[in-house]
């Protein structure tokens, strides 16, 4: 299923504000949604988005209520969640009152201070992923300044409070990340999830970030399940309402990461390697994951798999003595050019391409590419042109948004390659 306007709409929060159970809750979207608890003693906030979407979170927030914050929640760690703070800490200085709580995992500790040392690489990361959607208006949150913590949960336990007439119970489980908490309000049975529920096939195994934890994260959701919720506000995505409607969605995903994770581990058990587990998985993807709360737009079934395989094996993961060490890929390019003329790859890959083969096709002109060896500009600019060609046409047939934003990449660097000829 390719990306379509509405799965846009989910990604990127386009939705308004949306009030539930006596107006009391409400669900703020921006890139990540934001949760608003008001009570008779204040509010209580579940994650508060990134600083680009601060400023429209918190005046959306204003046209709701005017009530003082009194607890800030982090669902976990990431730029999204917890970075929009900046015109809420400005207003409470302004009107002099009390900073709120900040409730997190203590994990998220150690997440912000990681995020502090790799501060120039995540930038470039977030170029790699968002890039080529955000053109130039690329401005990536830093976590050399954040709003820290007050109140830290440790190791496994969980934490309860009262804020008027409302109860408030945190649970920490690992899944997109090792810092996630969720929460639970029984009096309205009200589910924040976090990123636990994006509304999409859950981003597990994205390929430019860290180990992500799929039999954990099922595991969290089936205790969702028992707290039998009748609304949720999930990471990404509109309220979702109805006990029923509720319990199918997170067991349909709670079942895809199981799957996926007990597949894999049942074929290392087996002693295959990755390639196998990879081409064999994909063949046994049962049909009633084609749910609409699984659309592959975002993070995907085959990113999953590699997550799987990665929790448990190291880097090698080919079986062949071969990679354990390997050269430099421009030198084999050049041995391999050496045993058959340049023009017969190019020749080899225009012809997987007219026969649809577009894998096998950008292989063959990876040769020419990675090359060192003197290769006429002529041949080179038309092993360019071809690769883009390949690109985009996998990029017109890609649902997920982070595959198509690595194919749209690679084309715009090698656009600019051919202008650099001229």
């Amino acid at each position: 299923m390719k990306m379509t306007e509405e799965h846009r709409k989910l990604l990127f929060g386009l939705y308004p504000p949306k009030s539930f159970a006596n107006g009391k809750f409400h669900k703020i979207s921006a890139f990540s949604n934001v949760g608003v608890v008001e009570t008779s003693k204040g509010l209580v906030l579940f994650d508060i988005s990134s600083k680009l979407n601060g400023p429209r979170v918190f005046k959306a927030l204003r046209e709701i209520t005017d009530r003082p914050i009194k607890y800030i929640i982090y669902s976990h760690g990431h730029f999204d969640h917890c970075f929009g703070y900046l015109p809420f800490l400005e207003e409470i200085k302004g009107k002099g009152w009390e900073v709120p709580q900040v409730i997190a995992h203590e994990n998220l500790v150690d997440r912000f201070k990681k995020y502090r040392m790799l501060d120039k690489y995540l930038n470039w990361l977030h170029d790699q992923q968002f890039g080529s959607v955000l053109g130039e208006n690329k401005k990536y949150d830093s976590a050399k300044e954040t709003l820290n913590p007050t109140i830290l949960l440790h190791g496994n336990e969980n934490y309860t409070f009262r804020l008027g007439e409302y109860t408030f119970e945190l649970y920490h489980d690992k899944g997109e990340t090792d810092d996630q908490i969720w929460m639970f309000v029984p009096e309205e049975k009200v589910l924040f999830t976090g990123d636990f529920i994006i509304s999409v096939f859950p981003n597990v195994g994205n390929p430019y970030k860290v180990q992500r934890y799929p039999k954990d994260w099922a595991q969290a959701l089936e205790k969702m399940i028992e707290k039998e919720p009748e609304h949720l506000i999930p990471g990404q995505g509109p309220l979702i309402e109805g006990k029923e409607k509720i319990k199918e969605i997170l067991s349909i995903t709670a079942e895809v990461l199981n799957f996926v994770h007990d597949e894999v581990v049942k074929r290392l058990n087996q002693g295959k390697w990755f390639e196998q587990i990879y081409h064999e998985m994909l063949e046994i993807f049962p049909e009633k994951f084609n749910h609409e709360i699984l659309a592959q737009v975002y993070g995907c079934y085959r990113f999953a798999i590699h997550a799987v395989y990665r929790l448990y094996h190291g880097w090698y993961d080919t079986g062949n003595p071969t990679d354990l060490f390997p050269a430099k890929t421009s030198e084999i390019a050049n041995e391999f050019l050496k045993i058959c003329d340049v023009k017969q790859y190019y020749i080899r890959a225009k012809k997987l391409f007219g026969e649809g083969k577009l894998q096998l096709a950008l292989h063959i002109l990876d040769v020419i590419i990675s090359a060192t060896e003197k290769i006429s500009s002529e041949i080179l600019i038309n092993a360019y042109k071809l690769k883009i060609k390949i690109l985009q046409k996998k990029e017109q047939n890609e649902p997920s948004f982070i595959a198509s934003n690595i194919y749209l990449n690679e084309v715009n660097k090698l656009k600019l390659k051919i202008i650099n000829f001229k």
